[in-house]
């Protein structure tokens, strides 16, 4: 089976104008990403006019929400939103969906939205990407383009087994790992549990998912000291030497980092990758390598 190609995609949060945003989206596609991505917060801006935006200001790379939250979107309005987005970008458009994390409980409140449980929400996130492509399938208005794809990104099981059931794309935000993990064999070990478990809740359908995985640290050689802050975001107890044994944290010359990223595909299947803002140009250096 030929492997999938590399996909790379820059996640931007704020931009001061509109002319920011589409320097932003520019330079990404100069420096060899395939898609932007914005978030979905109260507090920042809007996705999907951000999303058109930059679409209009580049050629090449797709768009899309990493990650929409279901919680705060009824699904036929959602449906609509997705439709046109992906109308107004040619095609171009990554749907992405997640249930809505923990720490969102504040603009819940914000909004006038009830916070349910973190089963609640994933149970609404099913639902919601299942009523969407119903309506998707008979005839929604405005028309809809066939195969809009759906990124699912998670980090639990429950989510991730909604992932691997239902997204075309399942985004691994994170691996689990133990607070004992010593090495970067451990966690490599915890990338293959991962995607074995990812395996057994697709099924049949594992073949055509494509695999991805949250990139929470880059540290080419030359480029400076990584961030931790996303990394330490996710694994709260775990020190800065354990950190950087995690299959999300890249490290060592763009060279060495291309050949990880190479083993990561050849044996386990995952090609798409996504970066914060702050370290898309280190990570621009191993896209090179790669291509």
């Amino acid at each position: 089976m030929t492997a999938r190609p590399f996909r790379f995609a820059v996640g931007f949060s704020a931009a001061g104008s509109r002319a920011e945003w589409r320097e932003k989206a520019q330079r990404a596609e100069d420096l060899g990403f395939d898609v932007v991505q914005v978030p979905d917060h109260l507090g920042m801006t809007s996705p999907f006019p951000t999303l058109v935006a930059m679409a209009e200001a580049t050629t090449r790379v797709r768009v899309g929400t990493m990650v929409l939250n279901a919680g705060f979107y009824r699904p036929a309005l959602l449906a609509r939103d997705v439709a046109t987005v992906d109308q107004l970008t040619d095609g171009r458009f990554d749907f992405g969906i997640g249930a809505g994390p923990d720490f969102a409980k504040p603009e819940f409140e914000v909004a006038g939205l009830p916070f349910p449980g973190g089963r609640q929400r994933i149970d609404n996130l099913r639902a919601t990407i299942n009523e969407i492509r119903g309506l998707f399938a008979n005839d929604h208005q405005p028309p809809v383009r066939p195969g809009i794809p759906v990124l699912v990104a998670g980090r639990g099981d429950r989510l991730v087994r909604v992932a691997a059931e239902l997204a075309d794309i399942v985004a691994l935000a994170g691996v689990p790992v133990g607070d004992d993990i010593d090495s970067e064999d451990a966690g490599t070990a915890a990338l293959a549990r991962r995607v074995d478990f990812v395996r057994a809740a697709a099924g049949d359908r594992f073949g055509g998912l494509e695999l991805g995985l949250t990139v929470q640290g880059v540290d080419v050689r030359g480029f400076g000291e990584p961030d931790l802050s996303m990394a330490r975001m996710f694994n709260q107890t775990l020190s800065d030497a354990q950190l950087r044994y995690l299959p999300g944290f890249l490290h060592g010359s763009a060279r060495e980092i291309a050949d990880t990223l190479r083993h990561y595909r050849d044996a386990y299947g995952i090609t798409h990758y996504s970066v914060p803002e702050p370290r898309m140009t280190a990570l621009a250096k191993v896209i090179e390598e790669l291509r």
